[in-house]
């Protein structure tokens, strides 16, 4: 069998992929055509009829309608049109995800449907004018955290932050973080890298856009996670991976904000009545200015109790707040 024989079932295969669809057909003329046009492999109807027959049997969800002329479609695919117009959403929306990356990305995506349908899924969602992140080695980045968790081993970075000159500025001085890292986690419109500090078994939370160049893997087998650590709590309970210590406050809430209650503290959070308008939580947080601003944004639904020195920092952060300023 010479190269043009074998090669043709795989470019018809190609065809299929690309130009049809469920409601979208090449007929056996068609199908001669464009072989002979893009690939300049010359077949007829026989040689299209035994091919589609041989691809059938390989797997491919091939639909046949019979007529004077016969017309052929591939309907079956991994995923369907909304399927993949979810995934497009969820990549041009992600922050962390640059709008380079994020254009590639869902060219690839697009590539998943035919012809026809890639037209319709570019999607009214558009990256262009939305806040994304501008750090192009994000995907380096990820893939070196993802093997150090793989392996268990340390890795060294350097970690940067913005100055008030919109520079980028290197924390402790260039002295390179070393950490386990445990987790990856979508938190808040971001991404976070969730780790063990070389020094003690403290958690730290870092964003991975905000890593200044792709971490070096030690050498080094990681540092243990802490005792009795639930990465579901972690998260449930640290407000946008913010770090700090994390206490136990007790809330008095009104009775129509326990779906909010629950959906950031899980359907487990312990809760008792305090009267007929109102109930109380007891929650275990990280006690930062995020979890204050996330109290505040109920507009007194949700109040704290106690502990008296948070209940007292909350305090002085409004006063701050409102402070009069020239």
């Amino acid at each position: 069998m010479d190269n043009e024989a074998k090669l043709r079932p795989l470019y018809l295969a190609k065809i299929l992929y690309t130009q049809t669809d469920e409601e979208h057909y090449l007929t056996t003329s068609q199908l001669i055509q464009i072989l002979e046009e893009e690939y300049g492999i010359s077949s007829h109807r026989q040689t299209i009829k035994a091919d589609i027959e041989l691809l059938k049997r390989f797997g491919l969800e091939i639909e046949e309608v019979k007529s004077t002329q016969n017309r052929y479609n591939l309907y079956g695919r991994t995923f369907d049109a909304p399927e993949l117009k979810l995934l497009i959403d969820a990549v041009e929306s992600s922050k962390f995800i640059t709008a380079s990356k994020s254009k590639e990305l869902v060219e690839k995506i697009s590539t998943l449907a035919s012809n026809h349908v890639a037209l319709t899924i570019a999607r009214n969602v558009s990256c262009e004018g939305r806040i994304k992140a501008n750090n192009e080695r994000i995907y380096h980045i990820i893939d070196a955290i993802n093997d150090a968790i793989n392996t268990n081993k340390k890795i060294s970075f350097q970690y940067f932050q913005y100055n008030v000159r919109k520079e980028k500025k290197i924390k402790q001085k260039g002295e390179p973080y070393v950490i386990t890292p445990l987790h990856l986690v979508w938190n808040g419109d971001h991404y976070y890298m969730i780790g063990v500090y070389d020094y003690q078994q403290r958690l730290g939370s870092f964003r991975v856009d905000r890593i200044a160049k792709c971490p070096m893997i030690l050498n080094e087998e990681g540092t243990p996670s802490p005792d009795n650590f639930d990465i579901d709590e972690y998260i449930n309970t640290t407000f946008r991976m913010y770090n700090s210590e994390h206490s136990e406050v007790e809330l008095i809430c009104d009775n129509d904000v326990m779906d909010s209650i629950i959906d950031k503290f899980g359907v487990d959070v312990v809760t008792y009545a305090n009267d007929m308008k109102s109930f109380r939580a007891v929650v275990n947080v990280a006690v930062s200015h995020i979890f204050f601003s996330w109290v505040f944004g109920f507009g007194g639904k949700v109040k704290i109790k106690g502990p008296t020195e948070i209940k007292n920092k909350y305090i002085e952060m409004l006063d701050q707040a409102t402070k009069y300023v020239d």
